[in-house]
């Protein structure tokens, strides 16, 4: 068939006004135009459309019929033709986001939902995925953006400091040191301790070993596991202290206490993290609502 929209959109206005002036006017055209259009169309269709006298136009059966998937086709095209238009503008879409666990137990839930109210139409597709791995998911482009302990130092990526935590000691809340207010990375040097995998908490562990190196010792590992969870529990348990974010605060734990640690002026920092150049409009609207508008709040 060798119609195009030009023929349906005339046909459809002029079903509507069963007048090939008004039509014609409608489209911005002549009416010589839009006679040449109604009867290219019926050649290519193989009936007649329209019944023509010379005081009346009324549709044919088959005109009925055409008209009913005509139109249903210029409303579907119309909305494809206005999505086209709001994807490219960032307006819809969707977002793949990667978090680990001291992006989702800080400042992230009240980031995301502000995010989600200012455009509700952008689809966030989260997923839980450690800091190395996420880098791992950005690089290869399986996730959009990452929330991972940071910076992400590479050439063709952009981070942006989210949030930042103090590191905080974990005790069972029998411990001989749950009473003491504040304590001292050292303080801890003989304790057994619960710590995150390394398969799942290996950036936190760099830095962390960094650390301990420095108050002049190495953690003594008795136990290990995969989520923060995971680490909660055996710390309640006794099976050992541990260290971790200051947004564990957020969190209600039982049987566990936390401390400061005084001689720990480094922070944890978490970070957004991108490609760049921005390969999509959805997140430039996110990376710019990111930096404008929740960075100055």
């Amino acid at each position: 068939m060798r119609f195009d929209l030009r023929h349906v959109r005339a046909f459809v206005l002029l079903s509507e006004e069963l007048h090939f002036s008004r039509a014609a006017q409608r489209a911005h055209m002549t009416q010589p135009a839009m006679s040449r259009l109604i009867r290219d169309l019926e050649l290519d269709v193989g009936v007649p459309l329209i019944a023509r006298t010379t005081r009346s136009v009324e549709l044919t059966e088959a005109g009925k019929a055409f008209l009913a998937d005509g139109r249903a086709a210029l409303e579907r095209l119309e909305r494809a033709a206005a999505m086209a238009r709001r994807t490219a503008s960032g307006e819809v879409g969707v977002l793949r986001v990667g978090y680990m666990d001291f992006a989702i137990n800080g400042r992230l839930p009240e980031f995301l939902n502000a995010f989600s109210r200012y455009r509700p139409e952008i689809r966030l597709e989260l997923s839980f995925i450690p800091t190395f791995k996420q880098q791992e998911a950005l690089l290869a482009e399986r996730i959009d953006i990452g929330f991972m302990i940071g910076p992400f130092e590479e050439p063709s990526m952009e981070s942006y400091t989210f949030d930042d935590n103090r590191y905080v000691a974990l005790l069972p809340i029998t411990h001989p040191l749950s009473n003491v207010r504040t304590l001292r990375l050292s303080d801890l040097a003989g304790q057994p301790f619960v710590l995150g995998s390394g398969e799942n908490w290996g950036a936190f562990r760099n830095a962390f070993f960094s650390i301990c190196r420095r108050s002049g010792f190495t953690p003594r590992i008795a136990q290990e596991a995969s989520s923060s969870e995971g680490i909660f529990g055996l710390v309640a348990a006794g099976a050992g202290v541990s260290v971790y974010a200051s947004c564990v605060r957020n969190l209600q734990r039982r049987g566990i206490v936390i401390r400061d640690l005084d001689d720990v002026p480094e922070k944890l920092v978490t970070c957004a993290a991108w490609a760049t150049p921005v390969r999509s409009p959805a997140v430039s609207v996110f990376t710019d609502f990111l930096l404008r508008v929740w960075g100055s709040v």
